[in-house]
């Protein structure tokens, strides 16, 4: 067991068992974790271990004090986390009061994908349709069937536009989706009955087949990488 270290404003940790990972979760992670919460009296207020499974959090989505804490972690590490006050839920109406201590256990750490380099130029090995998406295979799948329009794709994703930003990722979620394909953009729709179960591929949507005129929709161009994991509906 380590001795316990210190962190901005009073926060305190104490690594209670080494970890297997060498990885730190960036700003943008999220992870995998088990973890059990206490105030200072011993009152326990969360714990995924006693519902017996998991919780997925981002970095950005939890407390400072807990989002520092995590920061210095890697998976299968078990730290203990002394979190004072001005670092947990001071003056959030419904929280727990004072100084909180965690246990938190990270399992995976779940890291968004990164922009590809040709957001903007596909390679030369990319194919256009005639609608003008392109595509390019970036693993060959084991499947035979095409889904059809009507069919129901599980699928794992990251989409961008064409600067890099990230619109959004299946991957970071730590779950992959589920949705009939006659709901979804165009290029989505022909893109998808390109593929195999198994196969991962690349789409250029150009923003006519994306969300052209849809004001709650990401602009321009679109980029997203896709593995289609299973059919329902051929």
């Amino acid at each position: 067991m380590r001795a316990a270290g210190g962190g901005r404003e009073g926060l305190s940790t104490r690594v209670l068992q080494s970890g297997t990972g060498t990885a730190t979760p960036s700003d943008e992670a999220r992870v995998l974790m088990h973890y059990t919460g206490w105030t200072t009296d011993g009152e326990l207020f969360d714990s995924p271990v006693q519902r017996g499974r998991p919780a997925t959090l981002a970095l950005t989505g939890v407390i400072a004090g807990f989002a520092e804490a995590l920061g210095m972690m890697v998976e299968g590490e078990t730290r203990r986390m002394w979190i004072p006050q001005e670092l947990a839920y001071k003056g959030v109406p419904g929280r727990p009061e004072g100084t909180l201590v965690f246990d938190v256990q990270p399992l995976e750490i779940l890291e968004p994908p990164r922009a590809p380099a040709e957001l903007i130029q596909p390679p030369p090995a990319a194919q256009v349709t005639a609608s003008g998406l392109t595509t390019l295979v970036l693993r060959p799948g084991t499947g035979l069937v095409h889904p059809r329009a009507a069919a129901t794709v599980t699928v794992h994703y990251s989409g961008w536009t064409t600067d890099g930003t990230m619109i959004d990722s299946s991957a970071t979620r730590g779950r992959p989706a589920s949705f009939p394909l006659d709901r979804v953009i165009p290029g989505w729709t022909e893109g998808l009955q390109l593929m195999v179960v198994g196969e991962k591929r690349r789409l250029w949507i150009p923003e006519e087949l994306a969300y052209q005129g849809r004001p709650s929709g990401p602009q321009g161009d679109l980029v997203f990488d896709v593995e289609l994991l299973a059919v329902e509906g051929h």
